[in-house]
C-alpha cells in the first residue's frame, strides 16, 4: 500500500488562491477546497485552525501576488516611480480583478489591521519628493492622488469602464498637475 500523500500548508494556500481567483472569495469553503486538493477536509484543518485563519492566509497570498506585480511593473516602467506605482495598482485591477476586489474592495469593518498598503508612508514621501511638499501637505496630496488612482482601478476591476493605458496615464498626469498647481498657488 502506498504511503499517504501529505497535503502541505503551501499546497493548501496555492489551491485556495487558485479557487478564489477562479470563483471569487465567496467560493472558498472547506469542502470546495478539499475537492480542489483531492482530499478530505482533515488536512485543511490540520494546517489551519479555522476558516478565518485560512482566509487570512489567502489574503497574504493575494497580497504577495500584488506586491510582486507592482514591483515588476515599476521596474519595467519608464515613468517616474510615483506615477509608475499608481499605474501598476491600476494595471493589477485590470489583470487580477478578483484579487483586486478581495484586497482593496472588501469591508474593513472589524479589522484591526489592514496589511494591504504598508507602503503608504513611502508613497507619501515619493509624492513629497516629486512635488516639494512636506508633512501634512504631502500626505494630503498623496491622498488626493490615491482617491483618483483607486477610483480608476475600481472602475476597471468591476467592468464599469474600459480605459486604455494611454488614457489612464493622461488622466493621472492631469490630476497630478492639477493638484500640484493648487498647492503651488496656495504658497
Amino acid at each position: 500500500m502506498p504511503a499517504p500523500v501529505r497535503i502541505t500548508e503551501e499546497a493548501i494556500r496555492t489551491a485556495a488562491l487558485r479557487l478564489v481567483r477562479a470563483q471569487g472569495p465567496q467560493a472558498l469553503n472547506a469542502r470546495a477546497l478539499a475537492a480542489a486538493l483531492g482530499c478530505s477536509t482533515q488536512p485543511i484543518f490540520k494546517n489551519f485552525p479555522s476558516m478565518d485563519a485560512l482566509r487570512r492566509a489567502v489574503l497574504e497570498e493575494a497580497l504577495a501576488v500584488y506586491h510582486r506585480f507592482v514591483e515588476a511593473s515599476v521596474a519595467a516602467s519608464s515613468h517616474p516611480a510615483y506615477k509608475a506605482r499608481g499605474l501598476a495598482y491600476i494595471a493589477f485591477a485590470r489583470t487580477e480583478p478578483t484579487l483586486f476586489r478581495l484586497l482593496f474592495m472588501r469591508s474593513r469593518a472589524g479589522e484591526t489591521d489592514s496589511p494591504e498598503n504598508p507602503d503608504w508612508n513611502k508613497d507619501t514621501a515619493r509624492a513629497g519628493a516629486s512635488t516639494g511638499l512636506t508633512g501634512p501637505e504631502a500626505e494630503l496630496f498623496h491622498l488626493e492622488m490615491w482617491v483618483m488612482v483607486h477610483g480608476i482601478a475600481v472602475m476597471l476591476a468591476t467592468g464599469y469602464l474600459d480605459l486604455d493605458e494611454d488614457t489612464v496615464s493622461r488622466m493621472l498626469t492631469d490630476a497630478y498637475r492639477g493638484i500640484k498647481n493648487k498647492w503651488e498657488a496656495a504658497t
